[in-house]
């Protein structure tokens, strides 16, 4: 199977071909696949430098190849040409390794043979999915975009928006034709921030593109640095599609131990205890109830189902897991004032302390973080929130949570401890000194159940957990 290659005007003659890992043949009219150490001389631009784009940068760069990073973010730039790490996940030494370099001058993007886009696909306010990132930053590269260059996708998308946004943006900016001048594949972002051991290298990567040739050599290229494999999907849908069913799946699930421990609160049943002894079954899925934040979890659905209703099916259960998941943190709210009540305080006159503000434990991240929809649950009571994160930035979070955040940990003068956020730390603390210091009648409300409650009870704490 071949693909052509017209003669343009706009074609890069003065291209060095044998720096193109997907490149014309002597005719010029069809494709041939190039070997490993041909592709690690070509040069790869990834367009957006966040928590997804930067570690992909930064992959390829100590993978030996040559590396454009580009943001439209000045600030963000200039860090990391200052060798800083912006996201926390990597570290500065990283990002000065291997050759590459940062910029915020879109020409350069043009010197690349390779383009890959990573730019945020968020929501908006009625849940629909924003795709103007994804549409920006085609019509940049596509100003730029030299032919022959392959251009891939790693934004999380509904199926079809490759071929229905990226592609028509891709071709109006540059006058080229997807499939003849340039090539267009798509490969889900898969790494979880925080986490070493499913960073790139670790994570099995999908892949998907236009046509069998340049599927391998897309695959071939994730190949020389996701040491997990790279696995070939039938279509650029399927790819798309796999990613926002990943998260799907993961967001039911959590809906329904999260609506299953408010029911069996009511049933004054204790969840964690029934989950334990589910789980003693050999085909039991071990899923335990928590807020659900992130850019993945509680995004994702949206997408698969903003696409199903536009082919006409309404899916029921995919909708009905995010208002389960979406009404956690009133929940949680409520168990706090449940908490308060039981210990004989008044709400307007109570202070709260909460610890962790970030969306996952162990990370500073506190973008989409759904402790702040509990924190906003609280004020509508008039009581009095403060908080404490020992990986979060404070003054982010001053900004975002509206929320006085404590540089040193302090129990002084609160009626609660609300744990939210189960960082590693927190397992360390000295219940009975907790208490103490809190003073008389303390509540704990540990979402996750990060301590024992009988513990919590011996220390003299009210305790409650979903």
């Amino acid at each position: 199977m071949t693909t052509t290659i017209s003669d343009t005007e706009n074609r890069a003659d003065d291209r060095e071909r044998d720096r193109l890992p997907l490149r014309a043949s002597d005719e010029g009219t069809t494709l041939e696949h190039v070997d490993d150490q041909s592709a690690r001389e070509a040069t790869i631009c990834v367009v957006g430098l966040g928590y997804v784009g930067l570690p992909l940068a930064v992959g390829f760069a100590q993978s030996d190849y040559r590396v454009i990073g580009y943001d439209i973010d000045e600030s963000t730039v200039e860090r990391l040409q200052e060798g800083v790490d912006t996201t926390g996940d990597l570290s500065d030494e990283a990002i000065q390794d291997g050759d590459i370099s940062y910029t915020t001058d879109a020409t350069e993007i043009g010197e690349a043979d390779y383009v890959i886009i990573a730019v945020p696909t968020p929501i908006d306010d009625d849940d629909r999915p924003d795709l103007r990132f994804v549409e920006s930053a085609a019509t940049t590269v596509g100003s730029k975009l030299t032919a022959g260059t392959t251009v891939v996708l790693e934004s999380t998308v509904y199926p079809g928006t490759t071929q229905d946004v990226l592609i028509p943006a891709l071709e109006e900016a540059s006058d080229l034709t997807a499939g003849e001048d340039f090539f267009v594949g798509y490969s889900p972002e898969r790494a979880t921030p925080g986490d070493d051991e499913h960073g790139l290298a670790h994570v099995v990567k999908v892949v998907g593109a236009q046509t069998e040739p340049v599927l391998e050599d897309v695959a071939t290229l994730y190949e020389s640095v996701v040491d997990a494999g790279v696995h070939r999907a039938t279509s650029i849908e399927v790819a798309e599609a796999c990613k926002v069913v990943e998260n799907t799946q993961r967001d039911l699930n959590i809906a329904f131990v999260n609506e299953l421990s408010m029911a069996l609160e009511r049933m004054d049943v204790d969840t964690q205890a029934v989950l334990e002894a589910a789980g003693t079954k050999w085909n039991f899925h071990d899923y335990r109830p928590g807020l659900v934040g992130g850019h993945c979890i509680p995004v994702d659905p949206y997408f698969l189902a903003h696409r199903s209703a536009q082919d006409g099916y309404e899916p029921e259960l995919i909708r009905a897991g995010r208002d389960v998941n979406e009404s956690v943190p009133d929940h949680v709210a409520d168990l706090t004032i449940k908490a308060l009540n039981q210990c004989h305080k008044t709400l307007r006159e109570s202070r709260v302390l909460v610890l962790g503000l970030s969306y996952k434990a162990d990370v500073g991240d506190i973008r989409s973080s759904k402790v702040a929809n509990v924190v906003d649950s609280l004020r509508e009571y008039d009581i009095d929130v403060e908080g404490f994160d020992p990986f979060a930035d404070a003054d982010a979070v001053q900004d975002a949570f509206d929320l006085e955040v404590q540089e040193t940990l302090s129990f002084d003068d609160f009626d609660a401890v609300l744990l939210a956020t189960p960082h590693a730390e927190f397992e360390r603390l000295d219940l009975e000194a907790v208490a103490a210091e809190l003073g008389e009648n303390p509540a704990l409300v540990d979402i996750t159940g990060t301590f024992e409650e009988d513990a919590a009870h011996d220390a003299g704490f009210v305790y409650r957990r979903l």
